[in-house]
């Protein structure tokens, strides 16, 4: 009985479930940084 993993030891289903938390993260993440730099901008204009 073997299941096929890759070499982080995670299912195909694990991998695609770990993968789409960490896109939600990354876009998360994203988007407060543009916002930031938007109030950053509106404060004090840097050109």
């Amino acid at each position: 009985m073997s299941t096929k993993t890759s070499i982080s030891g995670l299912s195909d289903e694990e991998a695609q479930e770990f993968h789409h938390y960490w896109m939600q993260g990354a876009v998360g993440f994203t988007a407060v940084a543009v916002f930031a730099h938007i109030l950053v901008w509106a404060w004090r204009p840097w050109f």
